[in-house]
């Protein structure tokens, strides 16, 4: 069994998931790759103590990048939108909305 230290790796702070929070009560994460809808569910039920309604995820790609000559590419990420109980929030999130 995984911790949840190590599957949530840290939140997406972007215009549109700051949204997402204030308006449906989302949350987004990136997390282990590997990790499952489940695990995830717990992981985040243990490390904030709130409860968790659902769990969407996708894989985010890796985009190309240039270093002179050289082409890249980032590593591909998988990101979790958890969606809490009414009333439920995130303490971390609190300051950006």
């Amino acid at each position: 069994m995984r911790r949840p230290q190590d599957l949530v790796i840290k939140p997406v702070v972007t215009e549109k998931s700051v949204n997402l929070a204030q308006q449906q009560n989302k949350y987004t994460f990136y997390v282990e790759k590997q990790a499952t809808k489940i695990e995830i569910k717990k992981a985040i039920e243990d490390l904030f103590k709130v409860k968790v309604l659902a769990v969407n995820t996708a894989i985010v790609k890796g985009k190309n990048k240039r270093v002179g000559r050289y082409w890249g590419r980032t590593p591909d990420r998988k990101k979790a939108i958890v969606t809490l109980r009414p009333g439920d929030k995130i303490e971390i999130f609190e300051g950006m909305l």
